[in-house]
């Protein structure tokens, strides 16, 4: 019988910067159980001021938990039995909450899609009626929120050693993509025993890209069911939705994520049909959206989003 575990955010429980095979899991769990994940959101140098309020786990963690790379806060690993390498992690986000009445979005120089261009430093703190769901945005415009995780993953292969969370690799990590709201289901590949899945970098809402290189970035509640996949094996992450299916392109290179991701929905068509590549290859150009899911994690992402219905009927 499947069980709802819940995992707060504390310098126990979170890790700052990095995915690592050596970090230990802070819960394991069964194929097929629940985990309720509270993360949190910011260093120190964007949680100071006037108004907001500061959740003390947070200001705990920055105390306590020292900062292995430049990069998020995450709330994990969390271990799901069974798991083994070669395997795949499903992924099925059931539901994700607003913590705090705000967040924060910075342009920093030399960062962010136009990098030369903004020369200042520039911090924003905005609030949020979680009510009417929207951000009060300064410039008197009410923007509806839509929260994600921006940075969902396991552990990296043991080989690598720690990688920063901010750059988007085979194992997730910081793949910015909005569609993976509740609902949708994320694979990932497993590298090592147990996954090692961890979340952070909540996103209030953003536009694909990220170009300025942050979102509205706050504090996340996501319940998430995990499922062993023996059946299934993959190189990169892919996802879907009810509507959706979802491969996904990781490269410096934006041209280069956009053919990775175009490959990877030619193979699951191939994969789910009795369709030709060339047949696949006709089919993606009619039906599949190539989206950009950011510019600006060294690594960018493309995602390829195929409705389901181009394969009703196909055998």
């Amino acid at each position: 019988m499947s069980r709802h575990h819940t995992l707060s955010s504390s310098p126990e429980t979170c890790h700052w910067g990095a995915f690592d095979a050596k970090i230990p899991p802070v819960l394991e769990v069964e194929s097929g159980d629940r985990v309720t994940i509270h993360t949190v959101s910011g260093a120190p140098e964007v949680t100071k001021g006037e108004g907001i309020v500061v959740r003390p786990e947070l200001k705990e963690i920055h105390e306590k938990s020292p900062r292995l790379l430049p990069g998020h806060i995450l709330t994990g690993p969390v271990a799901v039995k069974g798991a083994m390498p070669g395997d795949v992690l499903e992924v099925r986000i059931i539901d994700v909450k607003l913590r705090d009445d705000w967040g924060w979005n910075i342009i920093r120089p030399l960062g962010g899609t136009l990098p030369d261009e903004f020369p200042d430093t520039r911090l924003l703190h905005i609030r949020m009626d979680l009510e009417k769901m929207v951000a009060k945005l300064p410039w008197g415009v009410d923007l509806p929120l839509d929260p994600f995780f921006g940075v969902m993953g396991v552990a990296p292969p043991a080989g690598w050693g720690a990688q920063t969370s901010i750059i988007p690799r085979a194992m997730g990590g910081n793949l910015d993509i909005k569609e993976l709201r509740p609902g949708a289901t994320l694979y990932l590949p497993v590298f090592n025993e147990g996954g090692l899945f961890s979340c952070g970098d909540g996103h209030a809402v953003q536009g694909d890209g990220e170009v300025c290189i942050t979102a509205i970035e706050t504090a996340l509640s996501g319940t998430f069911e995990f499922i062993v996949r023996k059946d299934m094996n993959l190189k990169l992450p892919q996802a879907e939705t009810a509507k959706h299916y979802i491969t996904i392109g990781l490269d410096p290179d934006l041209d280069e994520a956009a053919k990775i991701a175009l490959r990877g929905m030619i193979e699951l068509i191939c994969a789910k049909s009795n369709l030709s590549r060339e047949d696949a290859y006709t089919l993606c150009s009619l039906a599949c959206d190539l989206r950009v899911s950011q510019l600006v994690n060294q690594h960018k992402g493309i995602h390829a989003m195929l409705p389901k219905t181009a394969l009703h009927g196909i055998k």
